[in-house]
């Protein structure tokens, strides 16, 4: 509000409360000296005020600066940033492991024994038994979607014994090639078990999703019913000063009169008392735009230096009057097939039946085939011993069944019954979702009916409250009337207008819920929201 031009209006008020009370005390002696009557002097014009800062906005720039800027809705585009970087850890469970180890080692022992190819066939004193070899290991390790592990290891060796020995190869190479794998043929076995936790992981991102749209919502909601609070506060305004200005005519009306003697003091008495009472009216006015004002700003999440700032908001997009259609059926089909809290609801039923599935898996013994298979090489050089290796000359296989089952399986079974249980709960829980959704479009869209409505209801009182106040108007200038019954059908009037324009308003307002009750807003704007 403008500093200079609320002190006016203050001044203003205490100046005619002053020349009431002041004629009040001197009415008798107005009575005995008609020219104290007629002093009716105008107030002398207040000083111009500086021109306010304004900033005009219009709905759909408000909901963008307020997306842009809201710090609930960052914080939930970061919830979903880690919900999707839980589905690739999860993924990463299935990712193959390689690894490598180098060794090297000699080992200088005494031989109190013969050895093969390297002494005699007795000993006759202690002999040395010096050895160097060097190894590398490569292993590469992964767990399959089926619920398989494999295991591929080979490791080539280099071994050379010092000092004379009868080996075919010194130094030797030699190397082996084995494959492992364990499939699970009851627990965790097949695709869809093992792929639980990633599902669960995806179905956690949807969920962030519809909480970003819920606060989308919320936000957009909230400011359009700041937006439309704020336009009935600018409006109020001019409903008061327009009181005013009616109030300021009929006393410059009453005080002309009053001086060529044809109407008393008391009718100037009641118009001063009047123009007191609606200059307050005006205050109150501009004081509830400011405090309006300072809400709807604070929704659009400024820096300090703009909440600081005097700068007035003015909404520049006029309220809708017209009836849009409605249909009932529509409106409560789209609002479950958009809420959020439909969607969510439906997404932790989805969770909760994979985690009853997973449970009941859990349930199963544990039954495994373990096949193993192998080739080997030896020979002088890397190559030669590679080549050997690959020949398939040397081999070895295995296969066999592992069997493990825990007696009673208690653990598996509390936690299969608990997953019932949450999954239940989940049912149940979308069912009173859905049915707060329905009640909850009914109310929306009875609202706006019933605020239209009232927006012709109203208009027609204002109407016929313009209408009586014409005519008592005319009544008066004839001297059928008095002062007092002009004022109250300027009260009226400014009344009806206060109720159309609340009415207009709350339209308005139960429009931007109804379309927020749907999940229709994002539409409504244009708004679209990155899928994972």
């Amino acid at each position: 509000m403008n500093r200079s031009k609320g002190s006016d209006l203050r001044m203003r008020a205490i100046h005619f409360t002053f020349r009431a009370a002041l004629v009040t005390g001197g009415l008798l002696v107005g009575l005995m000296f008609p020219s104290f009557l007629l002093w009716a002097a105008e107030p002398a014009p207040a000083a111009p005020s500086p021109t306010d800062r304004r900033q005009g906005l219009t709905l759909i720039e408000a909901v963008a600066q307020a997306l842009e800027r809201n710090l609930d809705i960052s914080v939930s585009r970061q919830n979903k940033n880690i919900r999707l970087t839980d589905i690739i850890f999860e993924q990463a469970k299935f990712d193959p492991t390689v690894s490598a180890n180098g060794q090297y080692g000699r080992q200088v022992s005494p031989l109190n024994r013969p050895v093969f190819g390297l002494s005699g066939a007795a000993l006759s004193d202690i002999q040395k038994f010096d050895q160097n070899n060097s190894q590398l290991t490569l292993d590469m390790t992964q767990n399959l979607l089926t619920g398989a592990n494999y295991d591929i290891n080979f490791a080539p060796q280099r071994t050379f014994v010092a000092g004379p020995t009868t080996f075919l190869f010194n130094p030797s190479w030699s190397s082996g090639l084995a494959v492992t794998l364990t499939q699970p043929l009851l627990r965790n076995f097949g695709v869809e078990v093992n792929r639980t936790f990633i599902q669960i992981a995806q179905n956690n991102v949807k969920l962030e999703e519809q909480i970003l749209r819920d606060r989308i919502l919320t936000v957009v909601a909230a400011v359009e019913q700041a937006y439309w609070e704020l336009v009935f506060a600018y409006e109020n305004l001019k409903v008061a000063q327009a009181a005013l200005k009616a109030a300021e005519e009929l006393l410059a009306s009453n005080r002309a009169k009053a001086k060529a003697g044809v109407m008393s003091i008391v009718d100037v008495l009641q118009a001063e008392a009047a123009v007191a009472s609606r200059v307050e009216q005006v205050l109150i006015a501009e004081k509830a735009i400011g405090d309006q004002q300072d809400q709807f700003r604070r929704l659009l999440n400024p820096a300090e230096e703009e909440l600081r700032a005097e700068t007035r908001i003015v909404p520049l997009d006029p309220p809708a009057k017209t009836l849009e259609a409605i249909s009932l059926t529509e409106a409560i089909d789209t609002a479950i097939a958009r809420r959020p809290e439909i969607l969510q609801a439906g997404k932790n039923i989805d969770t909760s039946q994979l985690n009853v599935q997973f449970a009941k898996n859990q349930m199963l013994p544990n039954l495994s085939f373990q096949g193993t298979g192998g080739m080997a090489g030896l020979g002088n050089d890397v190559g030669n011993t590679l080549s050997r290796n690959f020949g398939g000359d040397y081999y070895n296989y295995g296969a066999g069944l592992v069997l493990s089952y825990p007696l009673g399986n208690r653990s598996a079974v509390s936690q299969y019954n608990k997953r019932q249980l949450e999954a239940k709960n989940a049912v149940s829980t979308l069912q009173n979702v859905r049915q707060q959704v329905i009640v909850g479009v009914k109310e929306a869209v009875r609202r706006v009916q019933t605020d239209f409505k009232r927006i012709e209801t109203t208009r027609s009182a204002r109407i016929m409250a313009e209408k009586q106040l014409q005519a008592e108007r005319e009544r008066l200038n004839v001297g059928l009337s008095t002062t007092r019954f002009v004022l109250d059908f300027q009260r009226d009037l400014a009344t009806a207008q206060g109720n159309e324009l609340r009415a207009t308003v709350d339209y308005n307002k139960s429009l931007s819920n109804l379309t927020r009750t749907t999940g229709t807003t994002l539409e409504k704007y244009r708004i679209e929201l990155q899928q994972s």
